[in-house]
């Protein structure tokens, strides 16, 4: 299993919620999480040896926030 962890701007739950489903609807991704109390409100996620960083970013650019590898 992969895990990978970024920092977002990610920075409540209804930044959660509008993320929710595009990060769900992604098949490599089994679980994720975002660190809202981190300064850099870090996601965690976890999928299968398929799930790259670029895949995240370009996804949550998508739903309209930044993320960058850690």
């Amino acid at each position: 299993m992969e895990t990978l962890k970024f920092k977002t701007n990610i920075k409540c739950g209804g930044c959660i919620a509008t993320v929710t489903p595009f990060l769900n609807k992604l098949p490599e991704i089994s679980k994720w999480e975002v660190d809202t109390n981190n300064p850099d409100k870090v996601l965690t996620v976890e999928g299968n040896d398929e799930l790259d960083a670029e895949t995240v970013i370009d996804t949550l650019k998508s739903a309209g926030y930044v993320a960058t590898s850690l």
